[in-house]
């Protein structure tokens, strides 16, 4: 298959799965329990009019089938709608807390990356005690969940050292906003670690029991050259495999991250939403976080053939 071929496919079943994710989101909030009035009037009694007036500002009233429509045709138009909670647009809360949101998720993917990346290295190569010590660490850390990790670096690093902030995300600049960050990100990788460090082993231990590593040894090819060439890169389609998945994981983990450390992104602001049934905010939020997971899983099928040749476009096999 081409690649324009197989980009237009991929395009085309993204837009088609974007459509079914609108309406089942659409749908999950609409037939969820509780009016949103009745946050809007905050417990207050009010008339009949008062009422009414809401429901048609808001459509309420409205039968589902024309609400979604409605709603679908501002999204396309680039309109989102207007929050009911915060009484503003849509899009202006997305333009203010969607950038913490994805400095977080970055910092984060870094950390995973370098340390992930490093620790399954060197559990595969060195074997023996240092193995065996790696395996228990990264146990302990797919063991421990986000909001865990985020409860006692908290305690640790923030109330009885001092080190960092506790919570916020800041307001002093860049630099600032990367100290306030330091401690969500590393909450938020803690498990993704082990994760990406067993994946590493595991796939190039396989690598190093392949032929043709034995034949490269029996050639006299310095051990180092064999590792670097021979093993990690061809551990690298099923490591770029397991990135996609933790990219995925981070857009949803980092809802209970910044509630934990209060950072006002976008997972905290789409938590406060769901609370009170903000319709507008809950659907453009989930609505962009099912759209950047299907574009992290594209990203990942086009790079795999480059990764490692054994890949076919739209195949994943060979790194699996």
């Amino acid at each position: 298959m081409s690649f324009v071929r197989f980009a237009v496919r991929r395009v085309a079943e993204m837009a088609a799965t974007l459509l079914t994710a609108s309406f089942v989101v659409f749908a999950a909030m609409y037939l969820a329990p509780g009016n949103p009035a009745s946050f809007l009037l905050a417990g207050r009694s009010a008339s009949p009019e008062a009422l009414a007036s809401i429901n048609a500002q808001y459509h309420l009233d409205d039968p589902f089938l024309v609400r979604y429509l409605r709603w679908l045709g501002d999204i396309l138009q680039g309109d989102f709608g207007r929050s009911i909670t915060y009484r503003t647009d849509v899009s202006r809360l997305l333009a203010d807390r969607l950038p913490t949101t994805l400095m977080l998720i970055v910092m984060s993917l870094v950390v995973v990356v370098a340390v992930g990346l490093l620790l399954g290295r060197i559990a595969a190569v060195r074997g023996g005690a240092t193995d065996s010590a790696i395996l228990v660490t990264t146990t302990f850390a797919v063991g421990t969940p986000s909001f865990v990790a985020a409860v006692l670096l908290q305690g640790l690093f923030a109330v009885n050292l001092g080190w960092f902030p506790s919570s916020g995300a800041g307001d002093g600049g860049f630099g600032d906003l990367l100290r306030h960050l330091t401690l969500p990100s590393i909450a938020l990788a803690l498990y993704l670690i082990g994760m990406l460090a067993r994946v590493t082993r595991s796939a190039m231990l396989e690598a190093l029991d392949s032929e043709h590593v034995t034949v490269a040894r029996s050639r006299g090819v310095p051990e180092r050259q064999v590792i670097r060439r021979h093993v990690f890169r061809n551990s690298l389609g099923t490591v770029l495999t397991t990135g996609g998945l933790i990219v995925s994981t981070l857009l949803v983990c980092t809802i209970l991250v910044e509630t934990a450390f209060s950072i006002g992104g976008i997972g905290q602001l789409l938590e406060l939403s769901t609370t009170t049934k903000d319709f507008p905010t809950v659907q453009a939020i989930s609505l962009i976080i099912v759209a950047l997971f299907m574009i992290v899983n594209l990203v990942v099928d086009l790079l795999l053939p480059l990764v490692d040749p054994r890949v076919t476009l739209g195949s994943r096999s060979a790194a699996v």
